[in-house]
């Protein structure tokens, strides 16, 4: 049986969760590579910071990540099952796993995280910028005050600009900043106003950042998913996973202020 048939396609049951959510009320259970991703080492004794660690692409990531050998700091809101259980895999891994909850809006809390990175982990290699919030609306005027404008705009482009600034006096030549896009940052959906905004700023900050700190040998790239897909289903968390390993490990060591699309076949125009 090939890996597409074993994974679930559409028509997904209607679900709908209030922001954070947690995976267990998913329908179905997202793959995060569980039981499928083999590391080969390509990150032996680095030290990961993943935001949006505790479900989704960043539970794989981390996952994958430990399995190549880093250890892994796992940020996240307030899901602490979610992010217990990605700890769990990480140290099934043989690597320590470092759980800190709070809100990367805040630069402080930022800085928090970063300070334990070095302290508890023994450094920083890996920022992967991936925690990030988004609601629909159908028009405009539903968007309500700024605060819900300002909230997007603080948690997927504020917070990853606090969390490298923090972050790279900490970094040697070959560390790596890592950020997620989206389809969204090119093809933008009106009723994602605020989050698709977002994304075309991220994709910006991501060669800005690149050009920035070329000099020290940091490379900052990004990796962007796609929502409706020519495959014909929603992409698992541990099908993009592989994607932050390459951008992560020296098989990347040549790319920098990159934008890689694991989009399903959508064309990035």
């Amino acid at each position: 049986m090939s890996d597409d048939t074993r994974r679930a396609t559409p028509p997904y049951p209607a679900q709908h969760q209030e922001p954070p959510g947690n995976t267990a009320s998913m329908q179905p259970i997202p793959d995060h590579g569980e039981h499928s991703y083999k590391g080969n080492g390509r990150l032996e004794g680095k030290v990961a910071l993943i935001t949006g660690a505790d479900s989704g692409i960043g539970k794989a990531v981390a996952i994958a990540f430990a399995r190549e050998g880093a250890d892994i700091l796992i940020s996240y809101l307030n899901e602490d099952e979610d992010a217990k259980d990605t700890a769990k895999w990480v140290e099934e891994a043989g690597r320590k796993a470092v759980v800190v909850s709070g809100d990367i809006k805040s630069e402080k809390h930022c800085n928090t995280l970063v300070e334990r990175a070095v302290d508890e982990l023994g450094g920083i290699d890996i920022l992967v910028n991936n925690a990030a919030f988004k609601r629909n609306y159908a028009d405009i005027s539903d968007i309500g005050d700024a605060a819900e404008w300002d909230e997007t705009f603080r948690t997927n482009i504020y917070a990853p600009f606090f969390l490298a600034k923090a972050a790279v006096p900490h970094m040697k030549p070959g560390s790596a900043i890592i950020n997620t896009t989206s389809i969204q940052s090119r093809q933008p959906s009106p009723q994602l106003l605020a989050y698709a905004s977002t994304k075309g700023a991220i994709s910006n900050f991501t060669a800005g950042l690149a050009e920035m700190l070329a000099g020290m040998g940091v490379r900052v790239k990004a990796a962007k998913f796609g929502e409706n897909t020519l495959i014909g289903r929603a992409g698992q968390p541990a099908e993009l996973a592989g994607a932050y390993v390459l951008l992560a490990s020296d098989l990347g060591s040549y790319m920098t202020g990159a934008v890689i699309p694991v989009t399903g076949g959508e064309i990035m125009i």
